[in-house]
């Protein structure tokens, strides 16, 4: 099933229209823990609503999953997972690299997504048949760095502290094996592998909701994108995601050595 553009659009543009004046604003933070710190602030509550006001409007059959307000109709074969700011400690930091995710799933496929950035006026696009850029520098299609070589590849994670234990063991194997580990940038990590800018993607511990919509834009640039024991990104958890197989596969071998 193909989704037009021109959805994935609205999408984004519903959300920028709660994100973007609350960005750089001062504002009450939330804690969604009683230990540690996970923030949640009235622009992701606002532009998730404003979301799935959106899809039950254009597609009252379909089911949603979202980060703030659960998940409905799940039952349904075409769901869509949603995370109205991914990247939220970027957000009230005031720094540019978060973005609003929201992808389909099919029977649990991955097969369309957005990552909108309004205050960059990026959009990284999946319609299910090929992915999109649109923004600065004008619109183009998405294909990933063939890089064959994990010496010459550029890395990124959130932060290596998030791995525990044997995580990060399996972790620090492949920051040793690259050329560039970098760190901090949410989503836009896994966009910049399907603009052909970033090699790899190391994560542990992720939701659905963070990776869903990510899937189908980097596997129709030409990446691969599975959790650490090569299944389903679909299920979160452990994640990997490469500009070629080869990287792919080289990047599981230590992971998993």
């Amino acid at each position: 099933m193909a989704i037009e553009l021109s959805f994935l659009r609205q999408i984004a543009q519903v959300a920028a229209e709660q994100t973007l004046p609350r960005f750089r604003t001062i504002s009450s933070i939330d804690n969604k823990y009683q230990v540690g710190f996970d923030p949640v602030t009235e622009a992701d509550k606002e532009a998730e609503r404003a979301i799935r006001a959106l899809i039950n409007a254009t597609y009252p059959d379909h089911g949603i999953m979202g980060e703030e307000f659960g998940s409905e109709n799940l039952d349904a074969s075409h769901v869509w997972v949603i995370d109205p700011i991914d990247g939220t400690r970027a957000f009230i930091s005031g720094l540019p690299v978060w973005g609003t995710l929201a992808g389909l799933t099919i029977d649990g496929d991955a097969v369309a997504g957005v990552m909108a950035q309004p205050f960059t006026g990026e959009l990284f696009m999946c319609d299910g048949t090929a992915s999109y850029y649109e923004g600065p520098g004008g619109p183009r299609q998405l294909k990933t760095r063939q890089n064959p070589d994990i010496a010459q590849a550029t890395l990124f994670t959130t932060t290596p502290a998030l791995f525990k234990d044997k995580k990060r063991e399996a972790y620090d194997r492949v920051e040793r094996s690259v050329r560039m580990p970098r760190y901090g940038a949410d989503c836009y990590g896994y966009a910049m592998i399907a603009a052909g800018f970033v090699d790899l993607v190391v994560e542990t511990a992720l939701h659905p909701y963070d990776i869903v919509a990510l899937v189908p834009i980097i596997e129709k640039a030409g990446g691969v994108i599975t959790n650490w024991d090569g299944g389903p990104a679909e299920k979160a958890g452990d994640i990997v995601a490469a500009g070629s197989k080869e990287l792919h596969a080289q990047a599981l071998e230590l992971l998993n050595r």
